[in-house]
């Protein structure tokens, strides 16, 4: 497999607005290094129309694309490359398996432009690589959607690409499935070491394959960086809310204490220790947020503890999300619910709140 550079990507599409549709404009710029690249944010967003400027299936308006030292787009210079000229391997959402032929057929068509025995090669080595040696005569309609999905994989793969694109690989498989793919994802990761941008609206699904993390909001990049850093650090009201599972608050400064890089606030009608807030003065108000599995379930009252009492509950895999309103939202252990006291406070830890910069 060839090495090749990063994406280097400025996209600029309109649509304007139409009888029975609102218009909707993409601007976006970002780079995409080797690895997992993942456009996450809500539908409509255009995260696969981002996905379809880079492959040449959509020209944008203004911009630049490069693959490398390529251009494959390049508004000012009138260059936009065929699909087929942009070295781009693209798995779809529905698969886009020819349903005519079988899995060994739909390879041997992506590949018609290798040597003939390079040809062969190629497809005896993936159909062993996805574990479709067995499957190799059946046709799409016979098989599994993870079988398919691998089948997808096979095919974007077997003209050696210099980047990969996968529009929401997950959707629709089981969670065994999910975990498949992963698995398949990853590895191709490790060993191919190409740019992979891959489209999701499901959190699980970015935080597990994600080195870098766009986050898309109405045709433009909210915020961008780490998983864990997006965690930690989400910039905004905004972008804690569609990252979800964030709590916000309201508080007042009490006093600050840079030396010690703590403050107190008020909060919840009650004085508490803060974090260390950057660029705010005394008296002022600043939007807080912390995730549910960092609050703590107590029996009795203490520092930064709020009095709570009937909750709202939600089954999840590993705990019990009680949801007692105000934005104190909290996984508790399934055998602490269960072993609750009538007398309960949420804990907020002061290393827990992160300070969130006001909507620009």
């Amino acid at each position: 497999m060839n090495q090749v550079g990063m994406i280097q990507a400025h996209i600029s599409k309109n649509f304007p607005a139409g009888p029975e549709s609102a218009g909707f404009r993409l601007d976006v710029q970002f780079d995409a290094n080797p690895g997992v690249t993942v456009l996450y944010g809500p539908s409509g967003s255009g995260k696969t129309l981002t996905l379809d400027a880079i492959a040449g299936f959509v020209q944008p308006d203004a911009g630049r694309i490069l693959l490398g030292n390529r251009i494959l787009y390049d508004g000012g210079a009138k260059v936009h490359l065929l699909p087929r000229e942009r070295a781009c391997g693209y798995v779809f959402q529905n698969y886009a398996l020819f349903p005519h032929m079988s899995v060994r057929e739909n390879l041997a068509f992506a590949a018609h432009g290798l040597p003939r025995l390079e040809r062969h090669r190629r497809i005896a080595e993936l159909l062993e690589r996805f574990k479709l040696t067995d499957l190799a005569g059946r046709y799409p309609r016979e098989l599994s959607g993870g079988q398919k999905q691998r089948a997808s994989i096979a095919r974007a793969l077997i003209a050696e690409p210099q980047a990969l694109l996968l529009d929401e690989p997950g959707r629709g498989l089981d969670a065994s499935l999910r975990a498949d793919l992963y698995a398949v994802i990853l590895e191709m990761k490790a060993s191919l070491r190409i740019p992979m941008l891959l489209v999701t609206h499901d959190q699980d699904e970015c935080f597990a394959l994600a080195d870098h993390v766009l986050l898309f909001s109405a045709g433009r990049i909210l915020h961008r960086g780490a998983p864990l850093d997006l965690l930690r650090n989400p910039g905004t009201p905004a972008v804690a809310s569609l990252l979800g599972d964030f709590n916000l608050y309201e508080a007042e400064i009490l006093t600050l204490d840079p030396g010690r890089q703590t403050s107190r606030i008020r909060m919840f009608g009650q004085d508490m220790n803060g974090p260390h807030l950057r660029g705010c003065f005394k008296g002022a108000r600043v939007t807080l947020c912390a995730r549910p599995e960092e609050l703590h379930l107590v029996t009795k009252a203490g520092d930064n503890r709020v009095r709570v009492h009937q909750a709202s509950l939600l089954e999840r895999p590993h705990a019990v999300r009680a949801d007692f309103g105000n934005g104190l939202i909290i996984d508790v252990p399934r055998e602490t619910w269960r072993e609750k006291p009538d007398d309960l406070w949420v804990e907020i830890p002061p290393g827990s709140l992160r300070q969130l910069r006001p909507e620009s």
